[in-house]
């Protein structure tokens, strides 16, 4: 009698690649979207260090994965056609092929980069598409950046957005908008971070700056919502009422002031949006 052998089909997973100024995380997901494993390390300064570190996190910390895909989040521009980031935020590289590195890491595994606002804003908009399909969504950290998510997919037209470079009038001179509503700017004035601070008057203060940009992002893009995520997002709850008073000061009928919701996965919007963004581009 012949005996049969069942070969256990591996399941496929995702991995998704957070690079961020200080920490990348590595993050695996199966395929119902479901986050089964991370890891962190530090983001080695010098590149070509950091390629051996991620590598070798994959390697001894993830264990073996099928993996169908990867998604690398840049914090910065990037060259989608031909993979390479240009700027990254905080970190000194330039021009780095990154796609092609990534994926001599991985082997055969495709690899996509995009940038990590744009991601976490997938991530986030995902989690509101049945009532809302063009969302704007705002990390509010160390700087402020945007994503612009249109029927539940980047805006391809405004996917290189750099809100925080806007110029603003604030204090009676021209400044960038990050340089006055940022948590940067919290710690410089303040000497706290968002999740330490809870004067009102802090709070009203931060909220004057930041409903200038917003009120500015509104008048040109005209969202049905907005979320807010990054270090001072995860606060929201602490200025909410302070950010909207601003806001309707800032009102005019030609101008509808949207919903403004706390992203629901400040910590892990990115990584969930590399998930969302392999399946979307499989």
């Amino acid at each position: 009698m012949t005996k049969r052998c069942q070969v256990a089909k591996l399941e496929l997973m995702y991995l998704g690649v957070d690079i961020g100024g200080s920490k990348t995380l590595l993050a695996i997901f199966d395929e119902q979207g479901q986050l089964t494993d991370q890891y962190k390390l530090p983001t080695n300064k010098n590149y070509p260090d950091f390629l051996n570190e991620l590598s070798q996190a994959i390697k001894e910390k993830l264990g073996s994965h099928n993996f169908a895909g990867c998604a690398c989040a840049v914090p910065g521009l990037i060259d989608r056609k031909n993979g390479i980031g240009l700027v990254f935020g905080n970190l000194s590289w330039r021009n780095v092929p990154i796609k092609k590195d990534l994926e001599q890491i991985l082997g055969n595994v495709p690899v996509r980069i995009e940038n990590d606002a744009n991601l976490a804003a997938l991530s986030e908009a995902v989690l509101v598409r049945d009532t809302y399909n063009k969302v704007l969504y705002l990390t509010v950290s160390t700087g402020i950046n945007d994503g612009i998510i249109v029927d539940g997919k980047i805006e391809a037209n405004l996917s290189d957005g750099e809100a925080g470079q806007m110029v603003l009038e604030h204090d009676g001179k021209l400044q960038k908008w990050e340089d006055f509503a940022s948590g940067r700017v919290l710690v410089e004035k303040y000497g706290k971070k968002a999740s330490e601070i809870e004067d009102p008057v802090i709070w009203k203060e931060f909220s004057e700056g930041l409903a200038l940009g917003i009120r500015e992002l509104l008048a040109v893009l005209q969202p049905q919502v907005v979320i807010l995520g990054g270090g001072v997002g995860a606060h929201y709850e602490k200025f909410a009422t302070h950010l909207k008073e601003e806001l309707n000061k800032l009102k005019s009928d030609m101008v509808v002031n949207p919903p403004i919701l706390k992203a629901q996965r400040a910590e892990e919007a990115v990584a969930y949006g590399c998930y969302e963004f392999i399946r979307q581009n499989q």
